[in-house]
């Protein structure tokens, strides 16, 4: 057993276990689906996915050896990731808009936003998964392999420019968001003819939280994009492992960041392991800035 591909089937029984747990909870709770939620639920069943599909690679890779399972396997792997990513610029765009547009976004016209949203992600990130079951691999030209079999170059380079144009747009957002934070805190202050230390240690830590949230995305997957990119098939694989095994531990992250963090799930947590509260508890509405 190649002990990377061990660490990358733990990796994605850890990651299947904490999303399909922010699942269960999103579905078992009626209060959690407002549109914010149903975002957070997309971003952990593309994470939940992503860690199912990491478990079903190490299985048909040691136990049944087909060309057509690999391609499989990987092409659910791409879509599965690709649907997390997407997902996380829906969250950003979807925060952006409920500062931005603060009077307006408590309407029907946001929930068809988030909902056009979704669906032109996962149909991308199910395209992109296509890809290498329709023919865009390399298991019949060796030279045209990338440093993720059997994805060719030309497809690895493309998801790579994808991540770049989605990593800029969210560094984008956040830096808007932070703007507006300040603007407001700003307001706040002439109001008060003074900043207090409530609403400065909120702004600081708002500010350090969104740093925070795009510092992990990138710490997670940039060495990945990158090193498909200038990386050589002829590399040792360790290097593949070494960039790709960061990459999954976002999914990891993902449910303590935007699920695990927030009051209304952990109460709902407590109502379906413990009964600790009323099936019927109110919940108090947050936007998506506060979560």
């Amino acid at each position: 057993l190649n002990p990377w591909d061990v660490m990358l089937c733990v990796s994605g029984t850890a990651i299947a276990c904490e999303n399909a747990l922010v699942v269960a909870i999103i579905c078992y709770s009626p209060a959690l689906r407002t549109p914010m939620f149903v975002l957070v639920g997309s971003l952990a069943t593309a994470d939940l996915l992503a860690g199912l599909g990491l478990i079903l690679n190490f299985v048909f890779q040691y136990v049944i050896r087909s060309e057509t399972v690999s391609l499989l396997t990987v092409g659910f792997l791409v879509a599965s990731f690709a649907a997390s990513v997407s997902s996380l610029l829906a969250i950003t765009v979807d925060r952006y808009l409920s500062l931005y547009n603060a009077l307006t976004y408590y309407s029907e016209r946001t929930v068809l936003c988030i909902h056009t949203m979704l669906a032109g992600a996962w149909g991308v990130s199910l395209c992109l998964g296509l890809l290498p079951v329709l023919g865009w691999n390399c298991l019949h030209d060796r030279a045209a392999c990338s440093v993720v079999r059997p994805l060719t170059k030309s497809n690895v380079t493309l998801l790579s420019a994808s991540f770049f144009l989605i990593f800029l747009i969210m560094l984008h957002l956040y830096i808007e968001i932070c703007k507006i934070v300040c603007r407001h805190a700003h307001q706040i202050a002439l109001q008060q003819h003074f900043l207090t230390a409530s609403h400065y240690v909120a702004t600081k830590k708002g500010v350090s939280t969104l740093a925070i949230i795009l510092g992990t995305f990138g710490a997670s997957w940039l060495p990945f994009a990158i090193y498909c990119v200038v990386g050589d098939p002829e590399y040792p694989s360790v290097y593949t492992y070494a960039t790709l095994l960061p990459a999954t531990y976002n999914s990891m992250i993902n449910p303590i960041i935007y699920a695990y963090r927030n009051q209304e799930i952990q109460r709902s947590m407590w109502v379906l392991f413990c009964g600790c509260f009323q099936a019927k508890v109110s919940f108090r509405s947050r936007s998506p800035s506060d979560v």
